[in-house]
């Protein structure tokens, strides 16, 4: 099995995963896999696809600046500068982006702010921390609707080999060394979003 379908399998059982849980409404959220470093080529979700289905046309392989590597009537995924921005100044192998409404209203809540931290959640040991009452904070970026503009602030964040990044009122990406890393973070963050609303709900029925 060559390199480039070894990853199209991986990226294709974790678009399988995620699509069960409902993470791709209305055709939304894309994924993405490094192939090569040198020259960066990576794999993208064609966009406009129904993540729900799986067909040969799912994913297509793109260049260091998004662009198509070969001659093709699909196109690449709106977001693709966001994976260009992972893959080109870290060492992660696969990022991922979905919107969820757990995602999407605790970035509403917590956009002001620019961030949200979390503490003393036993799921935090999925990004690494092991330390007692470790804290884990996920920056919340505005959605600018000019992709490039958005990729440049997105950039900022996109520092470590592994990480997150909510944009508001659109949808969180994850990154990490490889496609269990960046499924694991993602996994652990929307879990993070729905415990913390699910809490907020129980407080405001007891204040009541």
């Amino acid at each position: 099995m060559s390199i480039l379908q070894k990853r199209w399998e991986e990226l294709a059982d974790i678009k399988r995963v995620l699509a069960k849980r409902d993470w791709f409404p209305g055709t939304s959220g894309n994924l993405a896999i490094k192939v090569e470093q040198d020259p960066l080529n990576f794999l993208v979700t064609a966009s406009g696809k129904d993540k729900t289905k799986e067909t040969n046309e799912d994913f297509l392989l793109v260049d260091a600046k998004g662009d198509p590597v070969e001659q093709t009537h699909l196109k690449p995924s709106a977001e693709t500068l966001l994976h260009v921005e992972v893959f080109s100044k870290t060492n992660a192998g696969c990022s991922l982006h979905v919107h969820t409404v757990d995602n999407n209203v605790i970035s509403e809540l917590y956009g002001d702010s620019g961030s949200i931290t979390f503490k003393g959640q036993e799921i935090i040991k999925a990004y690494g921390l092991w330390e007692e009452d470790a804290e884990y904070s996920i920056p919340i970026i505005y959605n600018h609707a000019d992709i490039p503009t958005l990729a440049t602030e997105f950039s900022k964040f996109v520092e470590k080999d592994a990480g997150a990044v909510l944009i508001r009122n659109h949808g969180i990406t994850v990154w990490g060394r490889n496609a269990l890393e960046a499924k694991k973070y993602l996994e652990a963050s929307e879990f993070l979003f729905s415990y913390h609303l699910k809490l907020l709900s129980l407080k405001a029925l007891t204040l009541s």
